[in-house]
């Protein structure tokens, strides 16, 4: 039990490292400007954003789950530096990295959780229409095996998505729902439980390279799944060093990254790049921009000073934001 309990911490040690390394990042990301822009001075550059993830991008699904292995963000101090000052559902003290996202391109925050809403279908489509819906959960991975019964598969996320347009379909009709899907971006930030997972265990997938096959056909599908759906324009974030996240660190014994890691994450982000170029010659019209999470928290790393600002910034320098919303 004890080693059960261990193991249930640091797990969810993780899932705010995970976030904490991404919001080092991305915050960093827009630091060395001396005017911020705020997203009341901002057009809105889409009409919605469709939020797809883990811990980094949700903003309230886990706390709606049941079962007393399911990592929920619903105590303090979580939320104690949003404006309500209250837990919100983020893995964050504040904004996560979808909210900065999504106020890059216009938008308050990012958009409300579907478990949230799904329950009342006028307050899920008048989401939907008007900023989008995060489908992401705290602790999913691109494989449905991995935490099993803790968050919502990715698989599920894009479910819940087909389920929501259906509701939409139904209020506005197929011809403007597709035409409003292809306009909205879809926001994926996921990949970092799955490769956590294999080192925790390898006892299930020994070679690494069938470890990738897997993960890229699994996201490859999800991607495939939307833009049949009607989606056309997608913001992916690769992985960031998993081995500097802060609990690895502090496991380590040393203070140091874990290399091995570290070379994981690189592993998979380099064969998201292909995925990408493949399915945009496979999918007639489909779009992307690739944030790249670990070079710029190594550059963050690497220079902190360049990057220290009294006054943070809205982290979308990373993405391309133009590529995907002209």
């Amino acid at each position: 039990m004890a080693r059960q309990l261990a193991a249930k911490a640091i797990r969810r040690l993780l899932l705010v490292s995970i976030h904490v390394l991404g919001a080092v990042a991305f915050a960093g990301a827009g630091a060395g400007r001396r005017s911020a822009v705020r997203p009341s001075e901002i057009t809105q550059q889409v009409p919605a954003v469709f939020v797809f993830g883990d811990s980094t991008m949700d903003v309230g699904n886990n706390n709606y789950l049941s079962g007393e292995i399911v990592p929920r963000a619903d105590k303090p101090y979580y939320g104690v530096d949003y404006p309500t000052s209250r837990p919100t559902g983020r893995f964050s003290n504040g904004y996560n990295v979808a909210d900065f996202i999504a106020k890059a391109l216009g938008f308050n925050e990012s958009p409300p959780a579907y478990l949230s809403l799904a329950p009342r279908s006028n307050s899920l489509v008048v989401a939907a229409v008007s900023r989008g819906v995060s489908y992401a959960s705290a602790g999913a991975g691109i494989l449905d095996s991995t935490y099993a019964g803790e968050n919502i598969t990715l698989s599920k996320q894009v479910r819940y998505f087909e389920s929501t347009m259906a509701h939409v379909e139904a209020r506005h009709g197929s011809r403007a729902t597709s035409k409003f899907l292809s306009r909205s971006l879809f926001l994926f930030g996921i990949g970092s439980n799955d490769l956590f997972t294999y080192a925790e265990d390898q006892s299930g997938i020994n070679d690494v390279a069938t470890l990738y096959a897997s993960l890229i056909s699994n996201y490859s599908a999800a991607i495939t799944d939307l833009y049949k759906g009607g989606a056309r324009k997608f913001a992916i974030i690769n992985m960031g060093p998993l081995g500097c996240v802060p609990v690895v660190r502090l496991l380590s014994g040393t203070g140091g990254c874990d290399d091995d890691l570290n070379q994981l994450a690189i592993g998979l982000d380099d064969a998201i790049k292909p995925m990408l170029t493949g399915l945009t010659s496979r999918l007639h019209g489909l779009v992307y921009s690739l944030g790249n999470f670990y070079d710029q928290a190594m550059d963050n790393f690497a220079h902190p000073m360049a990057f220290a600002d009294t006054h943070p910034r809205y982290p979308w320098y990373q993405i391309n934001i133009p590529s995907i919303t002209s």
